[in-house]
C-alpha cells in the first residue's frame, strides 16, 4: 500500500462561463496536492491510504466521502473541529492556476504522528504538508523514520511561495530530505524557485546526486524529463484542449507511483535499475494521465479504464 500524507482542502474556483474572471461566482472543488495524489492512485487501482487531519465541517465530510468513493483507505485520516483549509484559485487565459490560501488555524496544520500499516511499501509527501507547522515537522519526522525503515519515499515540494516565510531556510530544509527520498517530482517553476534561479536541469542533476534514485521534472506542454544517474529521458506532453491545470502535477506523481507499483519497481534500487525504454513507458503513462486531468475542470484524475494500459 502507498500512504500519502499532506493537506486536503477546498479550491474555490471561478466559473469561466460568466466572463467575470476572478470576480465571478466561485465554485468549491475538493483538492490539495497530496489529496489529489491519493484520489488519482485510488482511481488507478493502486492500494492507497490518506494520512492527514481533516475537519469535521461539511467540507471535511465531503473530502472523506470522495476518498472512499475513489477507493482510498481513510483509516489514517484524523478528524478535528478546526475548519477546512481554503484555496482561492485564479485562472489564466491558458488555464494555468494560481492560488491564495487561507490556512490559519485550519485542520491540516494539526496532524499528529502515527504508525503506518505494516503493509505500507511507500510514503508520498509534499505541498503544504511540508510547510505548515506544526504538521510539517510531524511529516518530516515520519519521512526520516520510514526511510530508515526501508520504505520508498516520494516527494513533491509543489512550492507555494506565499506561504514560505523564510525561503532560504526552506531550501536548506529541502536539501536535508533528499538523502531519504527515492523519487523527487518537481515542476520547472518549482525547481527554479528551489534552486534560486539558474538552469533547472542542472539543479535536478545536483539534487539527484544527493540521494533520489530519480528526479522527474514536469514541463507543462513540453512534457516530462526523468533525471537519473544513467542519464536523462524526456517524453513530450500530450496535446489536449486544456480546461485548467489544477491537479496536473499531482496526477503525474500518482501515475508514476502507479507505474512503479505495477512493474515491481517501488524501491530506490529498482528505480535505479530502470532502463531508458522503461522510463519512456513510465513517463508516457504519466503524461497521458495528466492530459485527462487538464482536459476537465478541477482536479479530476482519470480512472484506470480511461487510460491505455502502460
Amino acid at each position: 500500500m502507498i500512504v500519502i500524507g499532506g493537506e486536503a482542502l477546498v479550491d474555490l474556483v471561478p466559473d469561466p462561463a460568466t466572463g467575470e474572471g476572478e470576480l465571478g461566482p466561485l465554485h468549491p472543488l475538493l483538492g490539495g496536492g497530496p489529496y489529489n495524489v491519493a484520489i488519482a492512485l485510488g482511481r488507478l487501482g493502486v492500494p492507497a491510504a490518506f494520512y492527514a487531519r481533516v475537519s469535521t465541517d461539511q467540507f471535511g465530510d465531503k473530502l472523506v466521502e470522495r476518498l472512499r468513493a475513489s477507493n482510498v483507505d481513510a483509516g489514517l485520516v484524523q478528524r478535528g473541529p478546526e475548519p477546512t483549509t481554503l484555496a482561492v484559485v485564479g485562472l489564466g487565459e491558458d488555464g494555468s492556476a494560481r492560488y491564495s490560501f487561507h490556512t490559519e488555524g485550519t485542520a491540516t496544520r494539526f496532524v499528529t504522528d502515527q504508525e503506518l500499516p505494516e503493509r505500507t511499501t511507500a510514503l508520498c509527501l509534499g505541498t503544504l504538508g511540508m510547510v505548515l507547522e506544526p504538521g510539517a515537522s510531524v511529516y518530516e519526522k515520519v519521512l526520516f523514520r520510514e526511510a530508515e525503515r526501508g520504505r520508498f519515499i516520494a516527494l513533491d515540494p509543489n512550492i507555494r511561495a506565499d506561504l514560505i516565510a523564510d525561503p532560504d531556510a526552506y531550501r536548506a530544509r529541502f536539501r536535508t530530505w533528499l538523502p531519504s527520498v527515492g523519487l523527487l517530482k518537481v515542476s520547472d517553476d518549482d525547481a527554479e524557485w528551489l534552486a534560486g534561479g539558474g538552469d533547472v536541469l542542472e539543479a535536478a542533476r545536483d539534487w539527484q546526486r544527493e540521494g533520489p534514485a530519480a528526479v522527474v521534472l514536469t514541463r507543462g506542454a513540453d512534457g516530462l524529463t526523468a533525471v537519473t544517474a544513467a542519464g536523462d529521458v524526456t517524453v513530450p506532453g500530450e496535446r489536449v484542449e486544456v480546461a485548467d491545470t489544477i491537479g496536473a502535477g499531482d496526477t503525474v506523481q500518482a501515475a508514476l507511483l502507479a507505474w512503479l507499483h505495477r512493474n515491481g519497481a517501488l524501491s530506490a534500487n529498482a528505480v535505479r535499475r530502470l532502463d531508458r525504454e522503461q522510463w519512456e513507458r513510465a513517463l508516457r503513462f504519466a503524461a497521458a494521465a495528466a492530459a485527462v486531468t487538464v482536459s476537465r475542470a478541477g482536479a479530476e484524475p482519470p480512472w484506470a479504464g480511461e487510460l491505455t494500459a502502460d
